[in-house]
């Protein structure tokens, strides 16, 4: 594998015992992120659980210590580099020394901020989120991702979700179970678009939402009768009578444009020029082992073109 051009720093950080050492571990462990690079921990605090060195020398990996905030400064970061060589940095944040120490820290000019992870144990959150909300709260603020571990059955998703997205409105967050697997606690309240209606209307700006949620929740809307615009495109995957129904959505740059959108049967004919309002039924189906909605044509218009060319991938 050629050089990387830069070296991806991901932080991890997280209120007391959340869990970010095992994280960290995990994130070493997978492959497909590692992918042979020479990776960095620096770790900003020694918790209850330590590093495993074989399992570090497994996967190519180290540990840089760091005693304390006063260590976040571009000289010390400067020797870290010639010491270590890293192509991948991973940073242990103790959020109890402040996510300010870390944010005016002049990074390496290789360094890129590629994602801040916030962590929170559900069984201490309430407790912590009552009596140190501010030192609870700042790294939450910051993260790019929040992951709520150690959920049992009781735990109140849809409450806490709701006062997550306060602090942090922009933000993907995830609840894991006791036993790894994970969910993201969105209920039908949480939906910018009304699922109690008849039909459901998804409007332009909410499209990708809609999108997204019916691939993590296809059985939320089997049954229901959605309504909203798009392209008919042909599509030689599938028979007669049936096309593709979606919108053009650039997932990374403007080199990387696909459809994304659903088969729908209907009898509208297949045109990627045009743009139509389509009513139509959800109906769940299976692919292999996975189950995801198809469309059932009601109604179907041309309409003017949307105001966005291409779809946009909001946060609930």
């Amino acid at each position: 594998m050629s050089e990387l051009p830069y070296v991806p720093v991901y932080i991890v950080t997280g209120f007391l015992e959340s869990g970010k050492t095992t994280m960290v571990t995990s994130m070493l462990m997978d492959q497909d992120f590692t992918d042979s690079r020479k990776v960095l921990v620096l770790c900003c605090e020694e918790g209850e659980t330590e590093y495993d060195e074989k399992q570090l020398r497994k996967h190519n990996a180290e540990v840089c210590y760091l005693d304390g905030p006063e260590e976040l400064n571009s000289g010390r970061l400067r020797e870290i580099v010639r010491k270590y060589t890293p192509s991948c940095v991973l940073i242990e944040y103790n959020s109890m020394w402040g996510m300010d120490a870390l944010f005016k820290c002049k990074f390496p000019p290789a360094w890129e901020l590629v994602q801040v992870i916030g962590l929170v144990d559900a069984t201490t959150m309430a407790n912590y989120m009552t009596n140190m909300r501010k030192q609870m709260s700042e790294p939450l603020k910051e993260a790019d991702l929040i992951l709520i571990n150690r959920c049992t059955p009781d735990f109140e998703k849809p409450v806490w979700r709701r006062q997550l997205r306060v602090l942090n409105p922009t933000c993907n967050i995830l609840f894991e179970a006791p036993d790894g697997s994970t969910d993201d606690g969105v209920t039908d309240e949480d939906l910018p678009y009304d699922m109690k209606a008849d039909i459901i209307t998804i409007p332009e700006d909410q499209y990708g939402i809609f999108y997204m949620d019916s691939m993590d929740h296809p059985d939320r809307y089997d049954g229901r009768t959605v309504r909203l615009v798009g392209q008919p495109f042909p599509n030689a995957d599938v028979p007669d009578g049936y096309y593709l129904f979606g919108r053009y959505a650039m997932t990374c740059c403007a080199n990387d444009v696909q459809v994304c959108g659903w088969f729908c049967r209907g009898e509208y004919p297949p045109d990627e020029n045009v743009f139509i309002a389509l009513t139509a039924v959800c109906h769940v189906v299976s692919r292999g082992d996975q189950s995801m909605i198809m469309l059932e044509e009601k109604s179907a218009k041309k309409v003017p073109p949307t105001f966005q060319q291409y779809v946009t991938f909001g946060t609930i």
